[in-house]
């Protein structure tokens, strides 16, 4: 809360995706991928996208052999078309709160850090 009583978002302003006008929410796209037994962690974010204004990118922390294409495949049996993320990273680790919580806001600041010109559809950079 600012001087003037004004209270400002700084957290979790934007967990929600918006694909080519859709909703995804990534709790959602999360819960599928940790299905897969290779998977420790995953955080899923939005990022600006030319064609859909915004795409799914999971950050992905295994704890065996997974790919790409296998990720994909899974979330294609089990999400709608939209949902599938459109860029899959695997780290070592993810940030984290306190708590243990996956830190969002942490990723799409990573993200904004290694792509200067992006910025979320519709909002500033995080």
């Amino acid at each position: 809360m600012d001087e003037d009583g004004y209270l400002r978002i700084v957290d979790r302003k934007k967990d929600l995706i918006l694909v080519s006008g859709f909703n995804v929410y990534p709790n959602e796209v999360e819960e599928c991928i940790a299905l897969l037994d290779a998977v420790h962690e995953v955080g899923v974010i939005g990022v600006p996208d030319a064609e859909t204004g915004e795409a799914v990118r999971a950050y992905i922390v295994t704890r065996g052999e997974l790919g790409r294409d296998a990720v994909k495949a899974h979330c294609r049996q089990q999400l709608a078309r939209y949902k599938v993320p459109k860029q899959i990273v695997f780290v070592g680790e993810l940030p984290k709160s306190p708590i243990g919580k996956v830190l969002r806001k942490d990723l799409r600041a990573d993200y904004l850090k290694d792509h200067p010109q992006a910025t979320t559809a519709g909002s500033p950079a995080c």
